[in-house]
């Protein structure tokens, strides 16, 4: 059975919620402070996945996931660029996301010599934290963590989730490299302006990986749609058998069985 490593600071706030959906998936887990993790680096080893869950690490102070990024990067660079080598799993979600790609882990490639950030999470469009549910595509079969899924209904809740590039040529770069996992369409499975694209994110760009397919990040939260009674209108549209966020968490789990 894999053990998925749910890593929390200051200001974190969905690790239980990740736990719990990498329980339904079958795997066994652990939630560790990061200075816990800071001081025996080598744990790091032990585990197969490691997930950077949602929230607002130290406040968010100066930007989004920026200074939690910092300290991974400083204290945990050569342990982590060590997991990613090894051909593990990592998984960022809306905070975690804005982590990786600040740590310059996503979209890649990262070693233990830094990586220079390329993409941010900044500021929505709408100026304003959206809390609402989305429809997403998937756009590549080369996420170990979304494979075999085409679209998903899963809630997005965020200040600064707007996806930019540096260069536009960087966009084209990450579509011709299949690296862009998820994108937000219209009920209607369109391309979508907003609400649908809640932040304003070029491309419609919900979610990423690393050349690899291992190292995934998305700005909507799979672990608050594992349950089917976590549906917004399950009362008038009927309990399907799980939750659609759920099969991300039991593909990163299937990966290593």
């Amino acid at each position: 059975m894999p053990r998925a490593l749910i890593i929390r600071t200051a200001g974190t706030n969905c690790d239980q919620e990740t736990a719990f959906a990498f329980k339904k998936a079958g795997a066994e887990f652990d939630v560790v402070h990061v200075q816990r993790l800071t001081e025996h680096p080598a744990t790091l080893c032990d585990y197969q996945i490691l997930a950077f869950p949602g929230g607002f690490s130290y406040g968010d102070d100066v930007a989004a996931g920026k200074v939690f990024a910092n300290e991974i990067k400083n204290k945990l660079g050569d342990a982590l660029a060590e997991f990613v080598d090894a051909g593990k799993l990592v998984i960022g979600i809306c905070n975690g996301f804005q982590v990786l790609v600040k740590l310059g882990l996503l979209p890649g490639p990262f070693s233990s010599n830094g990586a220079r950030q390329t993409v941010t999470l900044t500021h929505n469009d709408s100026n304003k934290f959206e809390d609402r549910w989305v429809h997403l595509k998937v756009e590549t079969e080369k996420c170990v963590f979304t494979r075999g899924l085409e679209r998903i209904y899963i809630p997005v809740a965020h200040g600064e989730g707007k996806f930019v590039a540096e260069e536009t040529s960087l966009l084209d770069d990450l579509q011709s490299n299949d690296q862009i996992v998820f994108s937000y369409i219209s009920p209607e499975s369109e391309n979508c302006g907003y609400p649908w694209n809640p932040n304003g994110s070029h491309r419609d760009i919900a979610g990423i990986c690393d050349p690899t397919g291992r190292a995934f990040g998305l700005m909507p939260h799979p672990e608050r749609h594992i349950l089917p009674t976590q549906h917004p209108r399950w009362t008038r549209e009927g309990l399907k058998e799980e939750g659609d966020g759920l099969a991300i968490f039991r593909n990163a789990v299937e990966y290593f069985e």
